[in-house]
């Protein structure tokens, strides 16, 4: 039991506490797409969004960046932003009208705020860098996504925060973990430019939706585009083994990243229906859920100190994944409800398969003789 505790360290609760938020998220988002499920409350139905994004991929975030931090106080970020989903997906997070839960999780977004803050006042020589502003940037949309929700803003308003606060914390963490490739300082200025268009279209959405989300949309085309072709997926998708599938849970996620632009340009403002189901999902499922399959052997170890070794059966989560994404879009785009429910049927198992399987791999490697 001692030698448990001393490998299993104590943000290991608040992984867990962000994979139950992710499963109740996709619970929630199953009921909404019509399947009938039991205990699932219109509060989980329409905490959807704001419990996969805050709850589960914003606390995963906090937890990553509070480790590489090293100080206590940076983990309220993930503790806040946990514990608020917690109260969301149970409905306890609004008494007498107080949105609690709201407050919680846009506290805790505000402490990974303070975290980057602090970090480049350490070594202000990286805010120079191309994935520093990148990172910071990304967390400033989560908090403005939640500072928006928390004021009573429409979800779709604050959903296109939230994505861009995931696009560009996954650009920048691509990037530091390339920062070892030169850059040509032309292919900086396109990342800068692309931001510049990200924003300009966040704020548009706000006041005049239709233009703000296609002007997003050609955003996420240039970043697309960008990680495409500057990424070193690019090069390591020759390699074998575990390179060679996280260079293609990458390259598949750009593309629907890519895809993603594409439909913000066709649909537009839509705030509910087909099209705005397909160009949401597939960036938060095609491009998020992908990036998270491909560095998932990554995070763990440095978080949880728990060894996720690469298994080829990962290959069956991952086509599973993008084909299910496939089929949800197909659905959107011809207006076929049973489809479009299947897509998103397949879309949780394949998450749910994926997460079995890194379990049982992990689970694998701890029980080889001589380890304790």
């Amino acid at each position: 039991m001692d030698s448990l505790s001393r490998r299993v360290p104590p943000q290991a609760a608040l992984i867990l506490l962000a994979g139950a938020a992710a499963l109740i998220a996709m619970w929630g988002g199953l009921a909404r797409m019509g399947w009938v499920l039991p205990l699932a409350s219109g509060t989980l139905i329409g905490g959807h969004g704001p419990l996969m994004t805050g709850g589960f991929l914003g606390t995963v975030i906090a937890i990553e960046r509070a480790v590489a931090l090293r100080r206590g106080w940076a983990f309220l970020a993930p503790l806040l932003s946990g514990l608020g989903a917690l109260l969301l997906a149970f409905g306890l997070g609004a008494p007498a009208g107080l949105p609690l839960s709201q407050a919680m999780i846009t506290l805790g977004s505000l402490v990974l705020v303070l975290i980057f803050a602090t970090f480049y006042r350490q070594h202000p020589t990286l805010i120079s860098t191309l994935y520093a502003p990148a990172l910071l940037a990304g967390s400033i949309c989560w908090l403005a996504g939640n500072a928006l929700w928390l004021l009573r803003q429409p979800i779709y308003v604050a959903a296109h925060w939230w994505m861009a606060f995931l696009v560009l914390t996954i650009a920048g963490e691509r990037l530091e973990l390339s920062r070892v490739a030169r850059i040509p300082p032309g292919a900086q200025a396109l990342f800068g430019v692309a931001s510049l268009v990200l924003f300009a279209g966040l704020v548009t959405l706000v006041f005049a939706r239709d233009a703000g989300v296609r002007l997003v949309g050609i955003a996420y085309l240039g970043f697309s585009a960008w990680l495409l072709f500057f990424d070193i997926a690019r090069r390591t998708v020759r390699a074998g083994g575990h390179t060679r599938f996280i260079a293609f849970c990458l390259l598949a996620g750009y593309g629907w990243l890519g895809a993603g632009g594409l439909l913000m340009l066709a649909f537009g403002g839509q705030v509910a229906g087909y099209g705005y189901d397909a160009m949401l999902h597939a960036v938060f499922v095609g491009f998020v859920i992908s990036m998270i399959f491909g560095h998932a052997s990554l995070i763990l170890p440095s978080t949880m100190g728990i060894a996720i070794p690469y298994r080829p059966a990962f290959y069956l989560p991952l086509g599973l994944l993008h084909a299910s994404v496939l089929l949800r879009v197909t659905g959107d785009l011809f207006a076929q409800n049973g489809v479009r429910q299947w897509g998103g049927m397949l879309n949780a198992t394949a998450v749910v398969l994926f997460l079995l399987l890194a379990a049982a791999s992990g689970l694998r490697e701890r029980l080889k003789p001589g380890r304790v």
